[in-house]
């Protein structure tokens, strides 16, 4: 599955994961929304949340995020071309955003989407760069599996659900 960031470049370079999944060759940065890809987006204002069945069409195309500040992240920054899908509940595990819910850096998101999806394996392989990688898949195992085992994006938002409920 390939990834692609539609990158701003308005947060700290040193704690850019987008930046280093690059460094890597591990997903490609475009700076503006037409050389972005069409494909899945992962928009946290999405009216869909993103599920298995969203994975032919990611693998077909693409899998994309918006790497920017969570200042600047507003609806309109959201202007990429695809089916747009909000990831659901998870905890954020990198240091600057630790234990925040709905938090995540683009590494993060990647990872998240990736499981989702049904690519555990890569999803472990970018998230090996980082040395917190490891800690967000122990922090959300469980509803990163029951996410994937879901069929579509109702299954989901009832999953996630439970998880609103107890904060």
């Amino acid at each position: 599955m390939d990834l692609h960031v539609r990158y701003e470049g308005d947060d700290d370079p040193d704690k850019c994961t987008a930046r280093k999944l690059s460094r890597f060759d591990l997903a490609e940065l475009h700076r503006s929304d037409r050389a972005t890809p069409y494909g899945v987006v992962l928009n946290p204002h999405a009216e869909q949340a993103l599920s298995p069945a969203d994975a032919e069409r990611a693998r077909e195309n693409a899998l994309v995020a918006l790497d920017c500040s969570w200042e600047s992240a507003g609806e309109k920054m959201f202007s990429l071309p695809g089916e747009h899908r909000a990831l659901p509940y998870l905890v954020a595990a990198n240091p600057v955003n630790f234990g925040r819910p709905m938090r995540l850096t683009t590494v993060e998101a990647f990872a998240a989407a990736l499981i989702i999806l049904g690519e555990r394996d890569h999803a472990e392989r970018v998230l090996s760069k980082f040395t917190w990688g490891e800690t967000f898949l122990e922090l959300n195992a469980e509803p990163l599996r029951r996410y994937a085992d879901c069929e579509d994006s109702s299954e989901i938002v009832a999953i996630q659900q439970e998880y609103l409920d107890r904060e």
